[in-house]
């Protein structure tokens, strides 16, 4: 039986490192995953998986990826399972009608042993704050003027786990797309 994946990279396309979604279909493809595809951003990859075994598929992925990029690139698996249960908890619950609001979901490689933030929590020196948590994902709203890139490092070092941003808009339109 297959299990339907989401693969968020980070750094894909951004500091002058170009990877078409056809290589990166290629390298999933070579793995034995079937239905690839990309979304939007090449750092969102969608696949399909005869194996549960998220730990495993994220070691393959990072492994095909540093052999044909030539670089590290650090990869978050989520089932569509895990994508639809984040939507459902709807942690932006009464926040939507803020207008010039951004609302960022941060998957993290790992969950922290000790969660260090006070919720909520203004990411210094902006408008932008941390909300919430749950498992694996940090919760933010930005407000513009360059702020959608603020709660990653800020997590990061926070936290001490990598991790990998993405508006939450962009996680809905997958969950519609591809397990609608």
């Amino acid at each position: 039986m297959m299990t339907c994946f989401v693969a968020f990279l980070r750094g894909i396309n951004v500091g002058g490192r170009s990877v078409k979604k056809e290589k990166l279909q290629e390298a999933f493809n070579s793995l034995g995953f079937q239905k690839t595809g990309t979304y939007k951003q090449s750092g969102n990859v969608i696949f399909e998986a005869d194996s549960g075994n998220i730990e495993l598929i994220k070691k393959k992925v990072e492994v095909k990826l540093q052999e044909i990029l030539g670089y590290n690139v650090a990869v978050f698996v989520r089932t569509n399972t895990q994508l639809k249960d984040i939507i459902k908890s709807e942690p932006f619950k009464g926040r939507q009608n803020k207008k010039n609001t951004s609302f960022l979901v941060t998957f993290l490689a790992s969950a922290p042993a000790k969660f260090p933030i006070e919720l909520p929590t203004l990411i210094p020196k902006s408008t932008a704050q941390i909300i919430s948590s749950k498992g694996t994902e940090i919760f933010s709203e930005t407000h513009g003027n360059g702020e959608g890139a603020l709660p990653n490092p800020f997590i990061e070092s926070k936290l001490k786990v990598k991790a990998t941003t993405r508006n939450m808009n962009i996680v809905r339109e997958i969950v519609e797309k591809y397990y609608g």
